[in-house]
């Protein structure tokens, strides 16, 4: 039975507000770590509207506070918006409040648009330098050295867990490469997950941190007391991918009866194709999909996201989640 984890994309809804959106984070959290969840992750975002954790470090405070005994971390900082050195102040604190329970997932995208990278002040470039910028943020969690002039405090001697995220086959060439666990963002693009599971498995070299390849593979699960009301659920989700093909970075919208009076054909084959590993429905189809998930893909943990509008309902998918494949304490 392979542990569930969930990321939590922390979305402003037409009906709420950031706080709301950062208290509910919490809020999940609290009820995820009761279910037997293994560990929460937030993304960082830039210049969406809809998505309240582009200061990622302080919403995965605001979370861990909030809990006890559930891993929390990023899923994750997108490396090239930062110098190392900053990044491993701010995990360091964080491994320095709540130890060992933070983790922190590496990726290369920006996690915005162009524009919003120029506000960030880093190059489009930055993304080349992103192995060597991991082995530097890797060097600062360990311990400093005698004649080390130049320490990352707090995060010294941390060793803070180390991820690579990836929806393509460079990190999961990189991961293998560097002995670490690797999350494939499947719950987004879903075409080459079996490639790049493939890749990272015969890449992996041992390292300190692993000795075996861990691959977690990123699901959208969403789930209801019938399919018919998982299906209507899930509306909420596919119209925020077909927004996406037209530009636009609304709030979360309430599920419709009829998805197929909102979207046209390109925003329908685009989110289709981006969804296509997703699993909705009740208990039981639920079930049956996460076993079928993991058989194909030797998946060591799957984290869940479940980007269901209403507060209560989201909680209420979450638990039939992990009531279905019996993780539930």
């Amino acid at each position: 039975m392979i542990p569930l984890s969930i990321l939590d994309l922390v979305r402003v809804t037409q009906q709420s507000d950031a706080r709301t959106a950062l208290n509910n984070a919490r809020d999940v959290a609290r009820h995820a770590e009761r279910w037997g969840y293994n560990r929460i992750w937030i993304a960082e975002h830039h210049n969406m509207a809809g998505i309240a954790s582009a200061a990622t470090s302080l919403v995965i405070g605001h979370i861990a506070e909030g809990t006890s005994r559930i891993r929390v971390g990023a899923g994750g900082i997108m490396l090239p918006n930062h110098a190392p050195y900053v990044i491993a102040e701010q995990f360091g604190t964080l491994a320095r409040l709540y130890p060992g329970r933070i983790d922190l997932g590496l990726g290369r995208a920006p996690g915005t648009d162009q524009l919003t990278l120029r506000a960030l002040r880093r190059a489009p470039e930055a993304s080349d330098q992103f192995p060597q910028d991991v082995l530097e943020l890797q060097a600062w969690f360990a311990p400093a050295g005698p004649d080390q002039r130049i320490v990352a405090v707090p995060a010294a001697g941390t060793e803070v867990p180390l991820w690579i995220l990836g929806s393509s086959a460079f990190g999961a060439a990189l991961a293998g490469e560097l002995g670490l666990p690797y999350a494939f963002a499947s719950h987004f693009a879903p075409e080459h997950l079996l490639q790049a599971l493939a890749i990272y498995r015969s890449r992996f070299k041992p390292s300190e941190q692993l000795e075996k390849p861990y691959a977690m593979v990123g699901v959208n699960i969403i789930a209801a007391e019938t399919d018919a009301e998982a299906r209507r659920l899930a509306t909420t989700q596919q119209m925020s991918f077909a927004d996406l093909v037209t530009g636009q970075r609304e709030l979360s919208k309430p599920p419709i009866d009829d998805i197929e009076t909102y979207w046209s054909g390109a925003q329908k084959d685009h989110a289709r194709r981006m969804l296509a590993r997703s699993i909705v429905g009740s208990p039981a189809t639920i079930r049956d999909g996460i076993e079928a998930l993991v058989t194909e893909t030797g998946a060591d943990e799957l984290i869940i996201v479940s980007d269901v509008f209403d507060h209560a309902a989201r909680l209420r998918s979450l638990e039939l989640i992990a009531g279905a494949w019996g993780i539930a304490a």
